[in-house]
């Protein structure tokens, strides 16, 4: 039996509702199966070269527009252990039937992990709902530039 486990969601926060979320969904154990860091000299860049795991779940952040009307993931980096994405719920639509973002990521690591074949996923996964412009802009930046700090990353191992 596992131990409880604190929630990391915010106490009556409704999480359908229309705004910016910032997530990080972490591999089990922490392996590097997504991607891999590649330097570059020139441009002095660090790069992400995806596995085959790690296409995979490009390919299944590019279906959430489809999977979900006025859902977008307007950023994203895939980082060897772990994904960060910027979801946008947009206005509109029936507000009740709009899907939760647990839910929403509950569904996508499900087609992930079927299309991989096994489970790849640690339980749960972190979130930040976006409060403003300044904060929108500091996650885009950290997104941006995480690979090229990945020795320094929290999730390196």
């Amino acid at each position: 039996m596992y131990p409880s486990r604190k929630s990391n969601r915010l106490k009556d926060y409704d999480y359908s509702r229309a705004g910016a979320y910032f997530l990080t969904i972490c591999a089990k154990g922490r392996l590097e199966l997504f991607s891999r860091i590649v330097v570059r000299e020139t441009p002095c860049r660090s790069t992400v070269e995806l596995t085959d795991i790690g296409k995979i779940i490009a390919a299944e952040i590019e279906k959430f527009s489809d999977a979900y009307d006025f859902v977008t993931v307007e950023h994203y980096v895939i980082m060897p252990n772990h994904v960060h994405m910027i979801v946008l719920i947009n206005g509109g639509g029936r507000q009740n039937a709009a899907p939760t973002v647990p839910r929403m990521i509950k569904q996508w690591k499900r087609a992930v992990s079927l299309k991989v074949g096994y489970s790849i996923w640690q339980r749960s996964f972190y979130d930040h709902v976006v409060r403003n412009e300044n904060d929108h802009r500091e996650i885009m930046e950290y997104i941006e530039n995480n690979p090229a700090k990945w020795d320094e990353d929290r999730y390196h191992p």
